[in-house]
C-alpha cells in the first residue's frame, strides 16, 4: 500500500486529465506511475548493457546500409 501527497496543482491537473479521459485519478494515476517505472527500469538496464561493454553500437548510416535503405 503507498499513500502519496500531491502538491495541489498536480491533483488537480490530475483530476482534470482522468475526468478528460472517463477514469479514476486512482487509474490514471497508476498508469502513470506504472509506466515511468517501466521507463526507469529500461534506463537503468541500458546503463548496465553500455557498462558491460557487450552492446553493440551503429551509427545511422551503418542502419541504412544494413537495411539497403542508401541513396
Amino acid at each position: 500500500m503507498l499513500t502519496v501527497k500531491l502538491p495541489v496543482e498536480l491533483e488537480e491537473r490530475l483530476d482534470a486529465v482522468a475526468r478528460k479521459v472517463g477514469r479514476s485519478k486512482h487509474d490514471v494515476a497508476l498508469e502513470a506511475i506504472i509506466e515511468e517505472v517501466g521507463d526507469l527500469e529500461a534506463g537503468f538496464l541500458a546503463l548496465e548493457r553500455l557498462k558491460s561493454g557487450d552492446t553493440e553500437f551503429y551509427t545511422l548510416e551503418e542502419v541504412r546500409e544494413r537495411l539497403g535503405l542508401t541513396d
